[in-house]
């Protein structure tokens, strides 16, 4: 998808360091999180605004906004962010096509288990995972730029 820089899975959404490495390496002039929760807290946009890095735009929306809007095609040079691999999967179901899905930060939680060091994910989104490798999507591991990158195929 043009304009898509890069479709990353991180529950922290923007924070420093990692979101500051990830902007270094890829131009990108926009900031998509996809979100039903965080698209309705006023108070969340503004705190995800002012984490972003400077001079670049955050946007947030729900799954079926950014549905739409991906589909129509995005103009600026844009990283795509959600807390789950559930947002991509939902973005797919209603048409958007993606090439690659990167997961970052995927912490342990009561539903969480351990996919790989210290990424973890629920039985429902390691299905969202294996539906989206199953449709040629290539999903990967890498937390920053510089970190080793792994295949989720050898992880799931």
């Amino acid at each position: 998808m043009e304009n898509v820089l890069l479709a990353r899975v991180d529950d922290r959404l923007i924070h420093g360091q990692v979101m500051t490495a990830w902007m270094k390496r890829l131009p990108a002039k926009e900031i998509m999180v996809i979100d039903n929760k965080v698209a309705k807290d006023e108070f969340m946009i503004s705190v995800l605004e002012m984490a972003a890095p400077a001079g670049v735009k955050v946007k947030v929306f729900s799954e079926k906004d950014a549905a739409k809007i991906l589909k129509e095609g995005l103009k600026t040079p844009t990283i795509l962010l959600a807390k789950s691999p559930l947002a991509y999967r939902r973005i797919i179901e209603e048409g958007v096509e993606l090439e690659a899905i990167n997961l970052g930060g995927m912490g342990i939680n009561e539903k969480r288990e351990t996919l790989y060091k210290n990424i973890a994910a629920s039985e429902e989104e390691r299905n969202a995972i294996k539906e989206c490798l199953e449709k040629g999507i290539d999903i990967k591991i890498q937390v920053i730029p510089d970190d080793k990158i792994v295949d989720v195929k050898d992880v799931i």
